[in-house]
Parts: C-alpha cells; structure tokens; sequence
C-alpha cells in the first residue's frame, strides 16, 4: 500500500505531540507498529520522538510536569527505541567501532543517554553503557580497560558540567586523551562549552551524535588504509 509523504507527515506530527503529551508507552507502540506499516523512515521516527522529548524536558524545568511525566516519557522512549532497533540495525552489517558511554557524577537522569545509546549500537557500533552517576575515575578506568574508538558523556543538568571536564582532565593526566575522541552532549552542553573543555564534538541529538561517530570511524578507516599502504611501499622496497 503507498502512503503519500503528506500523511507521514501528519503521522510523524502526531508522533511528536504523543511523547510531548506523555500519553503512555501502549500508545506509542500502536503508534510505532503503525508508522512502520506505513513505511516512515525510523531515523525520522526518532528526530519525532526527539522533539517531543524536548518538550517533556521543558515542561519539567517549568513546573509544568513532575518526575513520574519524566519517568514515564523515558519508558517511552526506550519502548520506541527497543522497536526501532532491528530496523536501524539491518542497515548496517560490520561492526563500526567501540562507544563507552555514561551519564557524568551527580545526575541521574538516563533517558537522552539511553536514546543516543540505542541509536548507536543500532548503527552498528559495540556500545558499553556506564549508566548515571559515572565518576571521573570510572570513566577512565573504562577507556583504558574497553580501549573504545570514542568516548560519549551526557548530562542534564547544568552541575554535572564540571565534571565533564574532570573527566578530560584526567584522561589528559593518565595519557589517555589522544587515544579516543570524545563526544559530550545534554541539554544544558553547547558546542562553545564542548570546545572550551576540549572534548572533539558536541552531539545536540541522538542523531548527530551517529553521524559524527560515523564520520569519525570512516576516518579512522581512511588513516589506516594509509598506513597500511605505505607499509606495503616499504616492504616492496
């Protein structure tokens, strides 16, 4: 059956309007199984969910809705997740690279983490999620027992900033630093902050982060075709 792209639209709308309303998690999975029958792209499913998450976000900083709306908009989110995922993941067949991820010391909130988590692993990357609260010294102790291509922080709020860049710091101090890339991400992160700390990127959505953990991969590739190029020059000679 072809769906015109107007009426993924309407879906998609409505999608978003559904996890801003925090209307349940049997709700968004009709909804789900249904934009999926219609053939919408997931990747667009989630930038859905993504804006409606936003304003769950918004509405809690502003009173308007409480923790048991949070909780229950991250259950959401990790049902829609959960169904998207072998969708996601049948785009991709090799592994892309390792991802060690965390939410910093002092927040507790797992929702963002977790949606950029899922989003990853179903890009096909081997993701070893820390959860919340991950101290500076679990974060490098981490790197340098996984060995990940990249390292990805998420906070929400503002006072777990600091210790994003305790985390750099001592990974700067151990010699760690410049054997991984790192991605910070949350809503109160900028781009500006990401730099000032001297992390390599500032993820603003799941999907960013995918496409910049990507990129960074297919780099990494690239160098190594280089050099393994060159070792066949020299081994000739």
């Amino acid at each position: 059956m072809k769906i015109e792209g107007f009426q993924k639209e309407e879906f998609l709308r409505e999608f978003e309007r559904a996890m801003a309303e925090v209307v349940g998690v049997e709700e968004v999975r009709r909804m789900v199984e249904e934009g999926l029958r219609m053939d919408v792209e997931p990747l667009k499913i989630l930038e859905a969910m993504r804006k409606g998450l936003d304003d769950v976000g918004r509405k809690y900083e502003e009173g308007e809705y409480f923790l048991m709306e949070l909780i229950l908009s991250g259950l959401m989110a990790s049902e829609v997740a959960a169904l998207l995922k072998p969708y996601l993941r049948a785009q991709t067949r090799q592994s892309m690279g390792k991802v060690v991820i965390g939410t910093v010391e002092g927040d507790l909130h797992d929702i963002g983490k977790n949606i950029v988590a899922t989003m990853l692993s179903a890009g096909g990357f081997e993701v070893i999620d820390l959860g919340v609260d991950v101290t500076a010294e679990k974060f490098v102790e981490a790197v340098e027992k996984e060995k990940p291509d990249i390292l990805a922080m998420s906070v929400l709020l503002s006072i777990g900033l600091p210790h994003m860049a305790e985390v750099i710091r001592r990974l700067e101090k151990v010699g760690l630093r410049n054997r991984i890339k790192i991605m910070v991400g949350g809503r109160p992160v900028t781009e500006e902050y990401a730099r000032q700390i001297g992390a390599d990127a500032y993820g603003s959505d799941a999907i960013e982060a995918l496409r910049i953990a990507q990129e960074w991969m297919r780099g990494k590739d690239l160098e190594r075709s280089g050099e393994d190029k060159k070792k066949d020059n020299d081994d000739v000679r």
